[in-house]
């Protein structure tokens, strides 16, 4: 199946005299008919569902559909984003163990590297996301197990070179993940370009309405663990009754393991509702994409037009600096502009304030348009060195296109603009 096909399909296929729309199974709980069942299952949890804390037929549809669109071997959905980026780097590393990443990532995300990691035992070692293989391969260190970067960076629109990211991470023994939650799989699979892991916030496009807050996590199946660097996937789980992931599981090691340890312990599992609404979004995901990069192209031009901006950041731009790179990766610059104003934040605030149509809130991604100043929300926690690093000007308006008519969304621009005196 095609994508737009799969976003339909994908994950769930009633049987005759079935549902044809996915059920959702609110329950947080299910019954054998005996006592070694329970017991077999814990043995082999694989083997059927045990607690919703761990998995639930709805969620596990949509983890399905997740993962067939980004032409992975599973998935694991969390209740948010910063749960799937958490997950995922503590599934690979523990107390004692170091990861890459490159400095052009969400700021929260930055945070969650920089302070609550280091605070596990857990260091995060910064490179910038243009950084030559030599930079890279110099950040490497003896106890060095993954390395992380975007897709397409939130907000400074970067675009990252992920088959050179992965050539270097492999040759090192350790995997890529990469956070695709601005391109979302109809824009990029980076699983394609030698990414081994897959990370979203599907609070953004994938949901697309704001309506609930959930992350994924896609395992490629394609990462060697038995490669000597990361034995907790090879020696037995004293955890789980002396399991070898690999051994046991092949090519799912990872999300396995990431299901049955961590989502055990930590409990980060989205509810049977929530991943419901998210099919609703994942449905029409191709459809909004495709207007999405429409309408954010025809804003990325008017503010490259206008007088009163000082720079504009969106890859779909032909003079834009990853124009080249986007060409290769995406088929599409996502719905996101990042723009410079000139006067600084007091005109950035102006501009935003002066928006009818456009809202002003904490959010990206949504069918309605909405901006933020990153500075002064999202990345607020970061010295300015660091939003330096993350492509974070004071000036900076990250305005998110929604799926309004162009005209009126060109229209409220304009007529914020006009508001603005330099």
């Amino acid at each position: 199946m095609r994508d737009e096909t799969k976003c339909l399909h994908s994950g769930y296929t009633p049987k005759n005299a079935e549902p044809r729309v996915m059920p959702i199974y609110q329950s947080t709980t299910y019954v054998f008919d005996s006592t070694q069942d329970v017991g077999d299952v814990f043995d082999e949890p694989t083997k059927a569902l045990i607690y919703s804390r761990f998995a639930n037929p709805t969620v596990m549809a949509v983890e399905a559909k997740i993962a067939d669109l980004e032409g992975g071997a599973a998935a694991l959905c969390t209740s948010s984003g910063q749960a799937a980026s958490l997950l995922s780097i503590l599934n690979i590393c523990k107390a004692g163990d170091s990861f890459i990443s490159t400095t052009q990532i969400y700021g929260g995300t930055i945070n969650l590297f920089s302070f609550t990691l280091k605070k596990l035992g857990i260091k995060c070692i910064f490179v910038d996301c243009d950084a030559s293989e030599e930079e890279i391969n110099n950040a490497f260190q003896p106890n060095t197990k993954a390395v992380f970067g975007e897709t397409l960076a939130n907000p400074a629109l970067t675009v990252l070179d992920i088959e050179k990211f992965a050539k270097i991470a492999h040759a090192h023994g350790v995997p890529l993940i990469i956070d695709n939650t601005f391109a979302t799989p109809i824009l990029c699979k980076p699983i394609e370009f030698g990414a081994d892991i897959v990370v979203h916030s599907t609070s953004k496009y994938m949901d697309g309405h704001a309506l609930q807050v959930g992350g994924v996590i896609v395992d490629s199946g394609n990462f060697p663990w038995d490669n000597g660097n990361f034995p907790d996937f090879t020696e037995p789980d004293e955890s789980y009754h002396g399991i070898s992931y690999v051994k046991n599981y092949g090519k799912i090691a990872y999300i396995i393991k990431a299901r049955m340890q961590l989502m055990r312990d930590y409990g980060a599992y989205p509810a049977a509702n929530s991943a419901f609404l998210l099919n609703l979004g994942l449905e029409t995901l191709a459809l909004r994409m495709e207007r999405y990069c429409q309408n954010a192209i025809k804003v990325a031009e008017y503010f490259e037009a206008s007088d009163k901006i000082e720079s504009v950041s969106y890859p779909g731009l032909k003079n834009d600096k990853y124009y080249e790179l986007a060409q290769k990766y995406l088929k599409g610059g996502s719905g996101v502009v990042s723009i410079i104003i000139k006067g600084g934040k007091e005109n950035a605030v102006k501009f935003m304030d002066g928006l009818k149509l456009a809202s002003n809130e904490v959010h990206v991604a949504d069918i309605r348009t909405c901006v933020l100043h990153p500075a002064s929300a999202t990345h607020r926690q970061l010295t300015d060195e660091q939003l330096i690093a993350a492509g974070v000007n004071p000036g900076m308006v990250r305005f998110s296109v929604g799926l309004e008519n162009i005209e009126d969304i060109i229209e409220d621009i304009e007529q914020s603009l006009a508001q603005i005196s330099l």
